[in-house]
């Protein structure tokens, strides 16, 4: 491997009083919705970066005691408690790698306690799934071999019962209020981007039903109704090309769809009375809550703060819990009560972080439909345009929506207008616009990109000679595809844990990835070699002009460091273009707030010194 060169991480990104303000952003403690133990609901635990590193921490809302639960270097994100509450349960992984088990630790206890495996003998892996019952769990899985869904019996002694296994993805659903009914996702027809659905005997493992709606139409299980003796699951399907929910019965096979008159991707879940459904209704970026009566079909909306929701629930007394924010205000937790009083719920420790700029929304035609797009305007100097940044969303099959985010704020700090383009292969615009990457990803992508980049050109919006184009995971895949393929329109490329070369990717990335990829591209790279080779940001190294960044996790899973390496190294071995590595020891992305902070201001500096 050559030696490449280092991209400096700048002591301060501004001389004023923006210097302060958009640390705060990153540094003033934030959480996430807690969520609580089922038959102990003063119990509760979210995620918190209080501590300056992203850990769990549990509140005891009878006490008001808050304590943090994990203490590890590289971070920790997932957390359940079981319905007693009587542990906390957490996915360790080792450094990021997204490679590990859950684990049980009293849940009195602090940072640093014993441990004990959570489900004995369910091996280690990439988490597929996890239901925790009163008396049964069921988790899942995934390793290079397949994936493997098990059930155990707290408390018996024994270990684990495996229940399925494939060789193709697979994963835990709904566990059934008796715990005699377990619903799992595979993709034994090929396709893991388009799930089936099997309820299986808890006991026996055997078949109760199965639905598959076809080609095309995938399935999830959200979750069996909360009232005994009521066999009911939840699914989201997409039988008229966009997210929408029914409610089927395995024992009987009764299948109902319901026809909730909205724009827009539905998901939800069942009130504890399992009368209605708590529904949440994202259109165009933005997400609401309304309540959805089973039996008469009555629709309400909720009366949330301002804002787009970012997940809810409800509590046996009827209140709803949930996050809000939106791109000009940092994210609340608050509480809608039943006599409709909203109010915040909990807070985290200190100031609120200062907000940002507003997005607008920008419609692009192009001949597939309409992109849609949301735009941070930066002020403008002597009426010239401020420079801009297109940041590309991950997923593929994730959004940018009207939520607040600290990147974006200080992309807008410094001066820069913020384009985020809900490219085709986004979710929340319908089955036809998320799958019309297949067979082409990445160049369709950048279609789109560049529809909407002439679009706010020709409107005076961006300066077509002051563009750089960022994004992280698949975003940062299309920011070095778009550098390669279209360096006439870009000043700079900042790419954040990349696919880099495809074909190495596709080799030592998760099984899980795999099985993604094989139904992206309708195959494996040596059942379609050039079609792998043409959306590879590798394939068109020597046609890059322009400054290129990249940001590297060390532990990566998922788009792992040789395929990044080998692409810096044909960079290299041109040596006529200039670029800059960030190596960091994490995995996909860091979960520790300097981290966080000197990746931000690295893209910002180089993007301000290749534009000059």
């Amino acid at each position: 491997m050559s030696p490449h060169p280092s991209a400096p991480v700048p002591p301060t990104l501004f001389d004023d009083e923006r210097e302060p303000r958009w640390r705060s952003r990153f540094t003033t403690a934030r959480m996430s919705r807690p969520g609580w133990a089922r038959d102990a609901p003063a119990r509760s635990v979210y995620v918190s970066n209080a501590t300056g590193t992203v850990e769990i921490h549990a509140w005891d809302r009878d006490s008001g005691e808050h304590r943090q639960v994990t203490d590890r270097r590289n971070g920790t994100t997932s957390a359940v408690l079981p319905p007693d509450g009587g542990h906390v349960w957490w996915f360790a992984d080792t450094d990021g790698d997204e490679f590990g088990r859950w684990v049980a630790q009293p849940w009195s206890s602090g940072a640093g306690a014993d441990t004990v495996p959570a489900v004995p003998g369910a091996g280690d892996g990439y988490p597929a799934g996890l239901e925790i019952g009163r008396r049964i769990t069921a988790i899942g899985v995934s390793t290079d071999d397949g994936t493997v869904l098990s059930v155990h019996e707290r408390g018996s002694g024994t270990d684990a019962r495996e229940i399925y296994r494939h060789t193709e993805d697979a994963g835990v659903g709904a566990l059934s209020e008796d715990e005699t009914l377990l619903a799992i996702s595979h993709s034994e027809h090929g396709d893991s981007r388009h799930p089936s659905l099997r309820v299986l005997d808890v006991a026996t493992g055997d078949t109760v039903a199965e639905l598959h709606d076809g080609p095309g139409r995938g399935l999830a299980a959200l979750e069996f109704s909360p009232v005994a003796g009521d066999q009911r699951l939840l699914v989201g399907h997409e039988r008229r090309g966009r997210d929408e929910l029914l409610v089927w019965d395995p024992t009987t096979g009764e299948v109902t769809e319901l026809a909730i008159d909205l724009p827009g991707e539905l998901v939800g879940g069942f009130v504890p009375d399992a009368s209605a459904l708590l529904v949440a209704h994202t259109h165009a970026a933005r997400t609401r809550l309304f309540r959805h009566v089973l039996a008469s079909g009555e629709l309400t909306e909720l009366p949330t703060a301002p804002g787009c929701v970012g997940s809810a629930e409800v509590r046996d007394d009827g209140t709803v819990e949930y996050s809000a924010s939106s791109a000009a205000t940092p994210s609340q937790i608050r509480a809608l009560r039943p006599d409709g009083t909203d109010e915040v719920l909990v807070a985290p420790p200190g100031e609120r972080p200062p907000g940002s700029v507003a997005v607008r929304d920008v419609w692009t035609e192009v001949p597939a439909g309409q992109v849609h797009s949301l735009v941070a305007e930066a002020p403008r100097a002597d009426g010239r345009p401020a420079p801009a940044v297109f940041v590309l969303h991950g997923g593929p099959h994730a959004a940018d929506e009207d939520r607040f985010d600290a990147g974006r704020a200080t992309w807008v700090e410094a001066g820069f207008t913020v384009v985020e383009v809900n490219y085709r292969g986004s979710t929340g615009y319908g089955s036809a616009w998320r799958d019309a990457i297949e067979g082409r990803p990445g160049l369709t992508e950048l279609t789109d990109v560049a529809a909407v980049q002439d679009a706010l050109v020709a409107d005076g919006t961006v300066d077509p000679a002051r563009c750089a184009v960022d994004g992280w995971s698949w975003g940062g895949y299309l920011s070095l595809l778009a550098a390669g393929t279209q360096p006439q329109r870009w000043a700079a490329a900042v790419a954040g844990v990349p696919v880099a070369d495809y074909v190495a990717a596709y080799t030592d990335e998760m099984e899980q990835l795999r099985a993604f990829d094989r139904a992206l591209f309708g195959g494996s790279p040596d059942e379609l070699p050039d079609l792998y080779r043409e959306a590879s940001p590798l394939t068109y190294v020597d046609e890059v002009r322009v400054p290129v960044l990249v940001l590297a996790g060390e532990n990566d899973p998922r788009c792992p460091i040789r395929q990044i390496d080998n692409y810096l190294d044909a960079l290299a071995a041109r040596g006529d273009v200039t670029y800059e590595v960030s190596r960091f020891d994490a995995g996909h992305g860091s979960l520790v707030v300097a981290d966080q902070m000197d990746l931000i201001a690295t893209e910002v500096d180089f993007v301000r010194r290749a534009l000059g």
